[in-house]
């Protein structure tokens, strides 16, 4: 006689937005598919010494946030897709979850609560996938070329129809690329298709692994005829090669309307995801940083100038610092056309790019870039240990100065009175907070999530250290 199964309560979600139980024993089961609240039993693929995995199986009671998902090929169900994790759970639910997350993490892993939880950043929650690799692969057996995301934990390609989470345009062009593709020599050796979307512009990068004949070249012009706002980009090999198919044609870009700035930008650059939490989020950052014209500003990870140009158009003068020397005359260059386009009314302070390996800041290095008001800090998800730490170390050279042999210049050298730290890992957050609290001498005042990848479990957050008196 079979045992029946054991219903389990759900407590939490945890970071791959799975439901989070425990048996009566304690063991840890985390269950694909279960929402907080919620009563189910589950079907179990993994088992260890303390935790199992599992797979949804029956809903005892459920959860009042569950909602039905809006994309056909989200689910559990074999060949569903991977892109999205938590359409089946209510958008200001996501919100809360991540809100959690980023204040678990700070906490758990560095000791550190934020004096006030700012209102978390939302927008659209569909159509604003603005960046997007999308996989091709011709499935002989079938005979199809697939377009997509992968399947949910496999190396497949979905079968994507649609996909809601992509502007409506590019939801559209999926079935047609997958035709084009079906056409071309180059069938078999395009693996990748990489979009970009611009205010006015649809890049795709198609990744080709052999050289294209002239007639797949004529095959890509045709599709863009078709379909105006499409820009052709090749990529032969490494992300140095990309390239467009053919000169000319209208130019990446996205504005900041609210500083008069815009940013030109290549189909491979980094971008945010979401261009309209990208406004809003540009304008909280500076809104909390609070740089006057009499302050100075350094921008640290400044990409293209996404944070840098805003702010000089408000502070006395701002420094830019990125890692890739390349990275860095872009934004050089963008500085220059927004400087050249700016009215008498959003006149730019000075401004400049400098790059750095920010991860393997030192002390030194820190004294070298002189002393600024206030700081910026938009790491990628490795985050900047190097550089709270360099900066951890000058405040503990000040509260003891015979501890160690003391670093150059830094007597006259005075840490920034206020830092904000916009963050795409919560746990790398945490870490960085934890010394600029416990290390540097400052107070986490505030911080408040962002929602720029709606339905996954991405979380992204910002968070305000000021120093303490």
């Amino acid at each position: 006689m079979s045992t029946p199964p054991e219903w389990l309560l759900v407590e939490s979600l945890d970071l791959e937005a799975q439901g989070v139980a425990h048996r009566v024993d304690g063991k840890v089961v985390f269950i694909e598919g279960a929402l907080p609240f919620e009563r189910v039993t589950v079907s179990v693929g993994r088992k260890k010494n303390n935790w199992e995995q599992g797979t949804l199986v029956a809903i005892g009671r459920e959860s009042s946030q569950r909602v039905e998902p809006r994309c056909p090929h989200f689910g559990l169900h074999a060949g569903a897709c991977g892109g999205c994790k938590m359409q089946h759970l209510h958008g200001a639910a996501q919100v809360a979850v991540k809100q959690r997350v980023m204040e678990d993490n700070l906490w758990h892993l560095g000791k550190v609560k934020a004096d006030m939880i700012l209102r978390p950043i939302e927008g659209p929650a569909w159509g604003y996938r603005y960046r997007a690799r999308l996989s091709v692969r011709h499935v002989i057996k079938k005979g199809v070329v697939l377009i997509g995301f992968h399947e949910r934990k496999s190396s497949y390609v979905a079968d994507m129809k649609e996909c809601p989470v992509l502007p409506a345009a590019v939801s559209a062009l999926l079935l047609p690329l997958r035709a084009l593709i079906a056409s071309m020599d180059a069938m078999q050796t395009c693996p990748q298709i990489e979009l970009a979307c611009g205010d006015a512009v649809t890049a795709l990068v198609l990744r080709h692994l052999e050289p294209l004949s002239q007639a797949d070249r004529e095959r890509l012009r045709a599709f863009a005829r078709d379909h105006a706002t499409v820009q052709w980009w090749l990529q032969p090999k490494g992300l140095e090669t990309v390239c467009l198919l053919d000169e000319g044609g209208a130019e990446l870009n996205y504005q900041l309307p609210e500083f008069g700035i815009c940013i030109p930008f290549k189909p491979n650059d980094f971008t945010q995801v979401n261009p309209h939490i990208n406004r809003v989020l540009v304008a909280r950052a500076l809104r909390l940083l609070d740089a006057g014209r009499d302050e100075r500003v350094i921008d640290w990870f400044c990409g293209l100038g996404n944070f840098t140009l805003p702010i000089a158009t408000q502070a006395r003068e701002v420094l830019g610092i990125e890692g890739s020397e390349a990275l860095v005359a872009r934004a050089r260059d963008n500085e220059r056309l927004n400087r050249a386009n700016a009215g008498s009314h959003r006149s730019l302070a000075p401004t400049r790019f400098v790059s750095r390996n920010l991860f393997e800041m030192t002390p030194e290095l820190l004294v070298s870039d002189g002393v600024a008001d206030k700081w910026l800090i938009d790491p990628p998800r490795e985050g900047a240990f190097a550089l709270v730490q360099a900066l951890a170390d000058l405040h503990q050279q000040r509260l003891d100065p015979d501890a160690c042999a003391p670093t150059a210049g830094a007597a006259s050298w005075s840490a920034p009175k206020r830092i904000v730290y916009v963050s795409c890992n919560p746990s790398t957050l945490a870490r960085d907070a934890g010394l600029l609290v416990h290390r540097a001498g400052y107070r986490c005042s505030a911080a408040g999530v962002v929602n720029m990848f709606a339905h996954t479990a991405h979380v992204e957050s910002i968070a305000v250290f000021d120093l303490q008196p």
